[in-house]
């Protein structure tokens, strides 16, 4: 059972290498601030996971809100750092793994602001938005007033680059999604020969659909999902 519909309420981004051009959902700074981070937990997290804590403590204050968080490449530096250490006989960091793997971020900032709900980390090999949706409906038809969804990436480690998608540089969007507010979401399935010259689907282009409208096409899965400007 899924929702009749599913509304956008509010929604965050940051795009350091982009033009906010006067959207105050965006934040174009080089290194996010993570205030809601006490400093000791604070300055392990990369940038994007700085900015998915800035966000979500905009988003949900009160810390009582269902949160999923997707990411296809993850903290790469940090696991490519412990690989290293590895083939050199190194010892590793308890702290550098802990916040190496996929759930990570979504931890720090359930100890900062004390957040007791579900959780959950998702990587879908380029499919994360059409399984964010998938999640945050099903929360959403089992009587969950709202989700947020979380949707963050970073280029993967130079030495990787050539086995990896085109990147299009750092960036995190989050929006607040319910069962009847807000904008919203209407999909269709998406099929023909054009599906195969589609990319998949990168944190930016979220941002842009959040701020224009139209469509948006996950080519993996065949959907369309149509947004009001």
């Amino acid at each position: 059972m899924t929702p009749a519909s599913l509304f956008v309420q509010d929604w965050r981004a940051w795009l350091p290498d982009g033009d906010a051009a006067g959207d105050t959902h965006i934040s174009t700074e080089a290194r996010p601030a993570g205030r809601s981070v006490p400093a000791m937990l604070r300055r392990r997290l990369s940038n994007p996971g700085r900015a998915v804590c800035d966000m979500l403590a905009d988003l949900d204050p009160e810390g009582t809100t269902i949160l999923l968080h997707a990411s296809r490449h993850g903290d790469g530096e940090r696991t490519l750092e412990m690989l290293y250490s590895l083939a050199e006989n190194a010892p590793l960091s308890p702290a550098r793994f802990g916040l190496s793997v996929h759930n990570a971020v979504l931890g720090v900032h359930s100890i900062a602001s004390g957040n007791r709900r579900s959780l959950q980390a998702i990587s879908a090999s380029g499919d994360e938005w059409a399984a964010l949706l998938d999640e945050a409906c099903g929360y959403l038809a089992e009587g969950a007033p709202r989700v947020i969804a979380v949707f963050s990436d970073a280029p993967v480690p130079a030495r990787f680059a050539a086995h990896a998608p085109p990147d299009r540089g750092s960036a995190a969007v989050a929006a607040v999604l319910s069962p009847a507010e807000g904008r919203e979401i209407v999909p269709a399935p998406a099929s023909g020969e054009a599906l195969s010259a589609l990319d998949a689907l990168q944190p930016v282009d979220i941002i842009d659909w959040l701020r224009h409208g139209g469509s948006l096409t996950s080519p993996l899965r065949g959907r369309t999902w149509r947004l009001d400007a």
